[in-house]
Parts: structure tokens; sequence; C-alpha cells
């Protein structure tokens, strides 16, 4: 007999290997295709994630930011800068095929939870692999999170992460979801943002004032890693950029 979660597992597999045959599984024009990444995602899970985000970037590159997944050297970044081992509520935007994700649970309390908000079906299906009890995954796009921490119950967050590029969206479009993030932060949280551009640099100002930036140069391509903290004690400076150049 199999178990539900087996079942589960199986499901989730065939989404993920049919993603990245570009069709449907058991559909013939793409029997070869999905044969040979079924018996890749087999031996080379990891190869084929790598795989699975190239693909991601080519069918939708206005949604993935890049051709690969961010280096341990961005993650490291991003948990220093967000404070994730202290924080009881983490979101994170864009998480792709979950590498960050990963180093986001490593990282956090035993009691603290992650919602973790993916609009690509395929990314969202090899993020369901991920069994933690911390861990939630949502189906939807970064516009939906205020919808997204009332529907699993979840108190503002002390963190936000957000790997969306905010660069290759609408200005209305990524001023909402900057407004949101402002919103729903917890007094005191931190806004964490990896980008290649600084478009989100310009964008978020007006929202949580200036940014401190970091750039880390060892990730193809070298990333910005923005952080913001929410003050409700004063305005913003507006005059006052801090940014620091550091490679780890």
């Amino acid at each position: 007999m199999i178990s539900l979660s087996s079942r589960r597992k199986h499901a989730l597999d065939a989404r993920v290997k049919a993603g990245c045959a570009g069709g449907r599984p058991g559909d013939p024009a793409n029997a070869a295709s999905t044969g040979w990444m079924n018996g890749l995602w087999d031996l080379h899970p990891r190869l084929n994630g790598r795989l699975l985000f190239l693909r991601g970037f080519l069918q939708h590159p206005l949604e993935v930011a890049s051709i690969v997944p961010s280096s341990r050297f961005v993650e490291q970044r991003i948990i220093k800068l967000a404070a994730a081992s202290s924080a009881a509520t983490v979101v994170e935007l864009g998480p792709g095929t979950g590498g960050t994700t990963r180093a986001i649970l490593r990282a956090l309390q035993r009691d603290a939870r992650l919602l973790s908000i993916e609009i690509n079906p395929v990314f969202h299906a090899l993020l369901g692999r991920i069994e933690d009890p911390r861990f939630i995954v949502h189906l939807g796009s970064a516009e939906e999170l205020r919808e997204a921490l009332s529907r699993y119950g979840l108190p503002a967050p002390q963190a936000i992460i957000s790997g969306v590029p905010f660069s290759t969206m609408g200005r209305a479009r990524a001023c909402g979801i900057l407004d949101t993030i402002a919103e729903v932060l917890a007094p005191g949280g931190r806004f964490v943002a990896y980008q290649v551009r600084d478009q989100v640099h310009r964008l978020c100002r007006p929202y949580l004032g200036p940014a401190r930036v970091e750039v880390e140069l060892l990730n193809i391509p070298p990333l910005r890693v923005f952080q913001w903290e929410k003050n409700v004690v004063s305005p913003p400076d507006y005059a006052a950029v801090s940014e620091t150049t550091v490679s780890s």
C-alpha cells in the first residue's frame, strides 16, 4: 500500500518532470525528452534543479531573475542581513527552486515559520518536496502577500526576503508590492531584496527609506543585496544612502 505522503511525492515528481520536458506526463511528443530528464532527476537532483531554473528563465525571463540559482555566498549574506535566525516569521517572495529556502530553514529557530510564495507552478512543485513542519509554500504572486499571510494565520513577519526581479515589472505593480511589504512587515522588521539591478532601491525609498546595500561578487551574475529596516519612530532620511561593497 502506498502512503499518502508517497502518492503526494509521486504526483510532485510527475509535475516537476513534466515541466522539465515542456509538456504533460504521457505526452508522446515529449516522451524522449521526458525519459532523459527523468533519468537525470534520479541521478542528479541538484543539477536537475539548475536545469529547471535555466528553463524557467528561458520560458519566463520577466519572472526569473537569473539563469542560475543564487550561490551559497549570496544565501549567507541574505540570512545575515535578514536576521533570519532570530525571526519568528519569515516570508520569501520568489524562492525559485529552493536553494535560498533551504538556507533560511537551516537558520530558523525550531518554532519559527517560513512562508514562500512562488508564481511558477513547476518551481512550486519542486518546493513541495521540502518536508519541514515550519515551511508553507503558496502558489501565487507576490501581490498576494497580505492574503497569503491571512490565509495561513501568520502574524506580521520579522523578515521578508525577495528574489522577485523588480526591474522587469511595471512600476505600478512593483510599487504595489513594496507598499504591501512595508505595511505588513512587523515594526523593526527587515526587508531584504537581492537583485541584479538597483531599481528596487529607488522604488522602495518612499515606503521604507534608504537602504543598506552590499554587493556579492561570488555569484553569477554578481548581485546587489538591499536591506531595509522598518522604523516607526522617526521618518526616513531620503538623503542618506549607505552602500558597502564586500566580497566574501
